[in-house]
């Protein structure tokens, strides 16, 4: 499916009420002040092919993957001057899909003169398979020479890894115990050009599988990873068995982060309603695709296409556009699910009740409606740690960029990290779709990455729009102090 929509899973909405500490969705085209006192903003470069992760190195360069220019660069936060330091031709990115040149992480080591220089990436490739998933992921690990300024030394630390058009999820970082995180989200299954292959985000890898380097079951899970791409001896045994799996259930995470303290937290798309902030927990479930956001059955039922009645085939309905489901496909209720591993988010964004209008007239033209859902496509999370420079009162929070709403949402935690404090506050509002963020070590600089097209709802009352006003390009937010 297109890389820029936010793609429909199909719902059965119920006569049930939102939780009572649900933040309840603005209005889709609700007003944003562009700029908080004190910031400016300003194009740091442009002209990227699909920017996907973004990290700020010890060197102080911003580094980048290029989903589709199959490329990653080091670009100079000072001069906004682009320097390619690898091209990986063996990269497969499909036209307006998902796939492509997408996770970074570099080695905590890097530059330290400690020789470990290693910079991990991850991306699609072909395998020489056919069926709906020909493809699939690898983490490859590079070798930075200072000297040339170029990756070398390939080794891929893993292969076969599941990889589609739609869902790859791909964030890759170190978390402090120096492994490997690495999210994959669901391929989009039950859904869309994928509706009928049934969803395997509950579904747990056998020993067996394991054992033969068979990874079909790691879609729509966070996996852990030595630095050689083996499972680490700490990794939890889930359900007998223990893999590279860290945490399962989840629909589409394209956002990691660790805090100081070590917790991480994760941003997850929702269906049509639900998008998520997550605590990863180790061992854990997250319910997708029983559960979308908190377990209330307000909004989302599970319709499993791949079982229904006479076949998949037979009950597909294109005009539905995720708003309804037609007989003969199972539906179940997220009441009639439990799992004593289940954890609920954090927060949502946002959850609704059967009283919310799926089809608001102000995204009918060319059955856009979706921009008009109470979601809002996080695709990115950064930890504000603040700092002398930084802004007062932002001090542990999450930074969660949004594709569909051109906005960054700051989620204030208390001092436990366990609890957001207050309703998510919408910043920096633009006409963009903002794929990553990156604070620099002083607070004062945001960095945000943009995605090339799509469509987003930015409009006065919320219509989609789809000329973006800094497309492939590096925004900067700079801090100087409230005026």
């Amino acid at each position: 499916m297109n890389r820029h929509a936010i793609a429909p899973t199909l719902i059965l909405l119920l006569a049930a009420s939102a939780p009572a500490w649900a933040e309840p969705p603005p209005p889709a085209g609700a007003r944003v002040a562009p700029l908080p006192p004190g910031f400016a903003k300003s194009v740091l470069a442009s002209g990227f092919a699909n920017p996907h992760n973004m990290v700020l190195g010890p060197d102080g360069q911003l580094w980048l993957t290029e989903q589709t220019g199959k490329r990653v660069l080091r670009v100079d936060p000072a001069s906004g001057k682009k320097t390619v330091i690898a091209t990986i031709e063996d990269v497969v990115s499909s036209d307006k899909a998902q796939d492509g040149l997408l996770g970074l992480a570099l080695h905590p080591d890097l530059l330290k003169k400690r020789g470990r220089d290693y910079v991990y990436v991850s991306f699609s490739y072909a395998s020489g398979e056919g069926g709906a998933f020909p493809n699939r992921t690898a983490i490859r690990r590079y070798t930075y020479d200072a000297r040339t300024g170029q990756l070398g030394a390939p080794k891929d630390v893993i292969k076969g890894l599941p990889s589609s058009h739609d869902h790859q999820s791909a964030r890759l970082l170190f978390g402090p115990d120096q492994k490997l995180y690495y999210a994959i989200g669901d391929q989009g299954a039950n859904q869309m050009s994928y509706l009928c292959v049934p969803n395997l985000a509950q579904a747990l890898p056998s020993a067996a599988e394991v054992g033969a380097a068979d990874w079909r079951h790691y879609r729509g899970k966070i996996l852990r990873l030595n630095q050689d791409g083996s499972i680490p001896l700490d990794n939890p045994v889930i359900h007998g068995v223990k893999s590279h799996v860290y945490a399962w259930g989840i629909r589409n995470t394209q956002g990691m982060v660790f805090s100081p303290a070590g917790q991480l937290y994760a941003t997850e798309q929702g269906p049509n309603t639900d998008d998520e902030l997550n605590m990863i927990l180790a061992g854990r479930n997250y319910g997708w695709p029983n559960v979308a956001g908190y377990k209330d059955n307000a909004a989302y039922a599970y319709a499993n296409y791949s079982k229904a009645e006479g076949g998949c085939e037979g009950v597909k309905d294109p005009a539905a556009n995720g708003t309804s489901v037609p007989p003969g496909v199972p539906v179940q209720k997220e009441s009639a699910w439990s799992d004593p591993d289940f954890v609920e988010p954090l927060k949502t964004f946002y959850t609704v009740d059967n009283s919310f209008s799926f089809k608001d007239p102000v995204c009918a033209d060319n059955s856009l409606y979706y921009i008009c859902w109470p979601t809002v496509a996080p695709s990115s999370v950064a930890y504000y740690k603040g700092g002398k420079a930084g802004v007062p009162g932002w001090e542990n929070s999450l930074l969660i960029g949004s594709l569909k709403r051109g906005t960054i949402y700051r989620v204030r935690l208390d001092a436990t990290g366990h609890v957001p404090l207050g309703d998510a506050e919408p910043l920096f509002r633009s006409v963009n779709r903002y794929r990553d963020v990156v604070v620099s070590a002083d607070g004062a600089t945001i960095y945000v990455a943009t995605d090339v097209e799509g469509s987003l709802g930015t409009g006065a009352n919320g219509a989609p729009a789809t000329r973006l006003e800094n497309p492939g390009a590096i925004l900067v937010f700079k801090y100087s102090g409230a005026r």
